[in-house]
């Protein structure tokens, strides 16, 4: 996965003196010190593994940010350009690099990245049993009911949708189940005999074509963010597909005030909430709450 993209000499460091399972985020910036975000806790990259001590730490180089965006896309910058678009790559593995850099733009419209002077290395990870303390709220009695998952970034949400599509296959419940991973990083070898994907594509044509063309019981999608969003979950909610999602936001009042989320939250489409944080690492269950936002679960973990 990495060793695919980083340098040889970083990732040698991170494989042999970091627990790489603790590892969240990797951040390359030019002429500054690599940073490595090990349970939601930020640290340098140094010889001897990860450090608090700025001066031990090893940084990057613009070539070597260069380096990094040009393995990730299997040596062709122009086949990754329509994700460079939208200021992200994601390898086969589903490792996203967020890329900074000069946007081009041209009659209003996003041509290209260019100047990448920075980026930031999201690792996956497949925590089993993650979602189990929230799951009795989420299905009972073979039914789902209808489930958004909010935090902050990085704290959690991709990870908690992956187990939970895991649990249901584990438990053999026959829902055909639809990801539509709009970015390429839900999938983490999530191994369900009862899961089709579609990847890359909008909430509104992944929606539309995935219901019409496999017949989803439920539909798990990441990171609900924008107005045509919105109107992809009113679809399939209206369609009888049960819906697993997630969105941003540091708290439930915070959520609650989203002018983006009124109409759904008027409609009581979603019927339970699950607020994570990263108070105790990423993924600190905060909450459950039902489509009244009455808590029902007090910190799960």
């Amino acid at each position: 996965m990495l060793e695919k993209i980083l340098p040889d000499n970083f990732y040698k460091i991170l494989s042999e003196k970091v627990n790489m399972k603790a590892v969240n985020e990797i951040r390359l910036r030019a002429d500054k010190p690599v940073i490595v975000n090990v349970c939601g806790k930020m640290f340098y990259l140094c010889e001897n593994g990860v450090t608090s001590n700025v001066r031990q730490s090893l940084y990057a180089s613009k070539i070597i940010i260069e380096d990094v965006i040009f393995r990730a896309s299997e040596c062709s910058i122009y086949s990754v350009n329509e994700q460079i678009k939208k200021g992200f790559i994601v390898t086969d593995e589903a490792v996203r690099i967020g890329i900074s850099g000069n946007i081009v733009e041209e009659n209003g419209r996003i041509k290209t990245m260019t100047n990448f002077v920075g980026c930031n290395i999201r690792v996956p990870h497949q925590v089993k049993n993650c979602c189990l303390s929230a799951y009795p709220y989420i299905v009972s009695q073979s039914q789902v009911e209808n489930t958004l998952v909010i935090s902050p970034p990085a704290c959690g949400k991709t990870t908690f949708l992956r187990d939970f599509v895991f649990q249901l296959s584990e438990r053999n419940l026959p829902f055909n189940v639809l990801l539509l991973d709009e970015r390429g990083e839900l999938d983490c070898g999530i191994n369900s005999k009862y899961t089709d994907k579609i990847a890359f594509s909008s909430k509104k044509v992944g929606f539309e074509n995935g219901i019409r063309a496999l017949a989803p019981d439920i539909i798990v999608t990441d990171e609900l963010g924008q107005e045509e969003d919105m109107q992809a979950i009113l679809y399939a909610a209206s369609c009888g597909i049960k819906l697993l999602a997630s969105t941003h936001a540091d708290s439930m009042e915070t959520f609650m005030k989203k002018p983006l989320f009124q109409e759904i939250i008027k409609q009581k489409v979603f019927k339970r909430y699950v607020l994570l944080s990263k108070r105790n690492g990423p993924g600190t269950l905060e909450g459950v709450y039902n489509e009244n936002f009455a808590r029902i679960l007090r910190e799960g973990v």
